[in-house]
C-alpha cells in the first residue's frame, strides 16, 4: 500500500471515529449532568375552520435548562379531547433551544372533525362542564441519533370560557 493511500486511510478512518463519538447520543454530547427540556404548549390558534378540514397553529415553549444548546429534530404529538384522538401529527424541522434559553416553535395541525362532530356536539352540549385535553408526544434531540424526550401534558378546557356567546 503506498503512502498516500496510507494516508487517506488513516484520515478517513479518524474521521469515521470522530464522527462516531458525535453522534454517540445526546447524553453523551450533553455530559452526564443533562436535563430533559421543558415544553409547555403556550396556546392554540385557530388558522382556517372548513367543514372537513381544520387548521390551527399549536405554540410550544421549549426551555432547555443546559448549559450547552440543544438540538431537537422533530416532535410526534397526539391530542386527544376526553378519550377522542382528535389529531396524530409530526413536526419534522429542526431547529436549535439555546443553552439556559427558549424558543417558541409554532406547528401546524391539520385535522379533520367532521368524522368526530356527533361527539364533539355532546361535548359542547354543556359548556359550563370541563372537557379533559391531553397532548402526548416524543422529542426527538441530538444530532442525527440521541435521545427522546417523553411528553405528556393533560389537563382541562371549559367551552364556555372559549366559546363567543
Amino acid at each position: 500500500m503506498s503512502l498516500q493511500a496510507r494516508t487517506i486511510r488513516i484520515v478517513s478512518v479518524s474521521l469515521y471515529a470522530a464522527l462516531l463519538s458525535l453522534l454517540g447520543g445526546c447524553s453523551t454530547w450533553m455530559g452526564s449532568n443533562y436535563q430533559d427540556p421543558d415544553v409547555q404548549l403556550l396556546n392554540v390558534e385557530v388558522i382556517e375552520a372548513k367543514l372537513l378540514e381544520q387548521q390551527f397553529r399549536l405554540n410550544f415553549r421549549f426551555t432547555n435548562p443546559n448549559d450547552r444548546s440543544l438540538p431537537i429534530r422533530g416532535i410526534n404529538y397526539s391530542l386527544q379531547l376526553n378519550e377522542l384522538k382528535l389529531a396524530d401529527a409530526e413536526y419534522e424541522r429542526f431547529f436549535i433551544v439555546p443553552a439556559h434559553g427558549s424558543k417558541i416553535v409554532q406547528v401546524a395541525l391539520h385535522t379533520n372533525l367532521w368524522r368526530h362532530m356527533r361527539d364533539l356536539i355532546k361535548l359542547l352540549e354543556k359548556p359550563d362542564q370541563p372537557i379533559r385535553y391531553q397532548l402526548q408526544g416524543v422529542i426527538k434531540t441530538g444530532l442525527m441519533q440521541g435521545r427522546r424526550v417523553h411528553l405528556l401534558r393533560n389537563g382541562e378546557i371549559i367551552p364556555g370560557d372559549i366559546i363567543p356567546e
